[in-house]
């Protein structure tokens, strides 16, 4: 026993002076981590100024979990985008604020079409302005007949301004859209042949690539140009064509998938053969982003909590009452039970409970009733949807008004709010513009000067010339207005005193054209002299 005592003495101090080493060692530890903050702290105020002391710390709290990467569009967009614009799409077709968000952006900036209205510069051209608006009423006419017809399209299923619709609306969910210049046959109603072919985002991918996905890898091709994500750049980045695959990526298809290399330009007229559709937010920046892109976590977040509201309010709807027992049920145990028992333990008709208007029911003895009462949606669901829609619509530059379509505020309020978001409308209308409806008119009217059916000299020569010839404004939906004398005042004051033109306030208002209008009116004030003539007539021969 004594040697088994000092054994055990023995262990026990062994382990106090492990012990006693451990906490040594941990202060010694604690004491040189103290120093080294210390040394820290004052070497930080030391060196730390202007945003070191704000968004660009590393010691505050907030900020030591705060991971901030940001590389090239390459690395924070490209690699990302696919997944993104997956996302998007779904959004639209499940999130109603996404789908607000998305169709109010289309109708306001699009609607039925954005259509050209010829400004000549005849005092450039040496021609008269009498001249010049002959000439102009004979390209609208012309347009009329390219544009208004089916046959623009590849596929012979939308006019241009249908086109116009689906391609706006594939920018906003894909954030870009891609759309090829090619060419038909003449027919005897259709002497054009200039043809449009949309082209989704998906199937613009680098060749070989599975599924469309990218992986960061840009392969080098013959002609020593790189192929990025389906965009071939040439070595001082400047794209020279794009690759477009046979099939949609990720589906099955029972043909092998090809890619089609297009040209940006041809090489001897330097005209367009594919249109790319999207604006960038970077240089160096190739594809576009999806435009709900920076609010796709709230507002799949705001879809789940309303989701969840809506069940919730569903199921406490089904519970109308409780019949109370002291034994908690009728039928105790239901286990076990064969088929042709089933009918013995089920209650008599004389024993169910009925609602309905007045129904009388007679409770059996220690049953009490006890209703429910519903607590969802939650006092705060309007008040929290509210405040995420003024968040999203913030983010995309839409007044929540706008994208609720609830207008609740003084007058003065919800003019601001159509004006702020009208601005961007604007913005993304000249955008539209400029990548789409404005290059397929200078090509479809460069098709007309060189078939004859529209004189135009010089029209080839020279760019300037070509510039003056193809200059033009597009009009489409009008801002509208709340108060329809009051805003039509104002318009009548600033063309009063030349701040505007009728032409711009024409658009603005109702997105008419004035000389449309001028047209009409002569014709209408004409008719109403013939009538007022006519009726003066009668009476005179009444009298007579």
């Amino acid at each position: 026993m004594g040697y088994f005592a000092d054994a055990k003495r023995l262990r026990e101090t062994r382990k106090s002076l492990e012990l006693a080493q451990a906490e040594n060692q941990l202060a010694r530890t604690r004491a040189k981590t103290a120093a080294y903050n210390v040394q820290r702290e004052a070497m930080e105020r030391f060196s730390n100024s202007g945003y070191s002391h704000g968004g660009a710390s590393r010691t505050a709290t907030w900020a030591e979990r705060y991971h901030s990467d940001s590389l090239s569009p390459k690395s924070d967009i490209e690699e990302n985008r696919k997944l993104l614009r997956e996302r998007t799409r779904d959004l639209t077709m499940n999130a109603p604020i996404a789908a607000a968000a998305v169709n109010s952006t289309r109708t306001s900036v699009v609607g039925t079409g954005l259509k050209p209205k010829p400004k000549i510069d005849y005092e450039f051209l040496g021609m008269s302005a009498d001249e010049a608006l002959r000439l102009q009423n004979l390209i609208k006419k012309e347009f009329a007949i390219w544009a208004n017809s089916t046959l623009c399209d590849v596929c012979d299923l939308n006019n241009f301004y249908e086109l116009q619709q689906i391609a706006f609306n594939d920018w906003l969910r894909n954030g870009e859209e891609f759309v090829q210049l090619t060419y038909g046959e003449k027919t005897d109603f259709m002497p054009y042949e200039l043809r449009l072919r949309l082209v989704s985002a998906d199937r613009i991918s680098t060749p070989n690539s599975l599924n469309g996905e990218y992986d960061g890898y840009d392969p080098k091709i013959t002609n020593g140009n790189t192929i990025m994500n389906g965009v071939e750049i040439d070595s001082n980045g400047k794209v020279v064509a794009y690759w477009i695959s046979s099939t949609f990526p990720g589906e099955y298809e029972s043909k092998t998938t090809k890619w089609a290399r297009v040209l940006k330009r041809g090489k001897r007229t330097g005209n367009p053969n594919i249109l790319h559709i999207f604006n960038a937010e970077r240089a160096e920046q190739y594809r576009g982003v999806p435009f709900l892109a920076p609010v796709i976590t709230a507002i799949k977040q705001l879809t789940r909590y309303t989701e969840a509201e809506i069940m919730a309010a569903v199921i406490n709807s089904m519970f109308a009452l409780f019949i109370k027992t002291e034994s908690g049920n009728d039928v105790e145990d239901f286990g076990g039970v064969d088929d042709e028992d089933w009918a013995q333990v089920q209650p008599d008709k004389d024993d169910e409970i009925k609602l309905g208007n007045g129904t009388i029911n007679f409770l059996k003895e220690n049953e009490s009733v006890e209703a429910v009462e519903s607590k969802h949606p939650s006092q705060n669901y309007d008040t929290f949807v509210n405040a995420f829609a003024t968040l999203i619509g913030a983010a995309l530059e839409i007044s929540p008004e706008v994208l609720l379509k609830k207008f609740n505020s003084s007058f003065s309020a919800s003019k601001g709010a159509l004006n702020e978001t009208w601005k961007s409308f604007s913005m993304r209308r000249k955008w539209f513009v400029d990548d789409f409806c404005q290059q397929v008119y200078e090509m479809w009217l460069a098709e007309a000067v060189s078939q004859g059916r529209i004189n135009m000299p010089g029209f080839f020569a020279d760019p300037l010339i070509r510039k003056a010839y193809t200059n033009a404004t597009w009009t489409g939906p009008a801002q509208g207005v709340l108060n329809p004398v009051q805003e039509v005042n104002a318009a009548v004051t600033r063309i009063q005193n030349g701040l505007s033109t009728h032409e711009d306030e024409c658009a603005a208002i109702n997105g008419t054209d004035f000389e449309d209008n001028v047209r009409a009116l002569e014709m209408e004030n004409e008719r109403l002299a013939q009538a007022n003539k006519a009726f003066i007539q009668e009476e005179s021969d009444e009298e007579n």
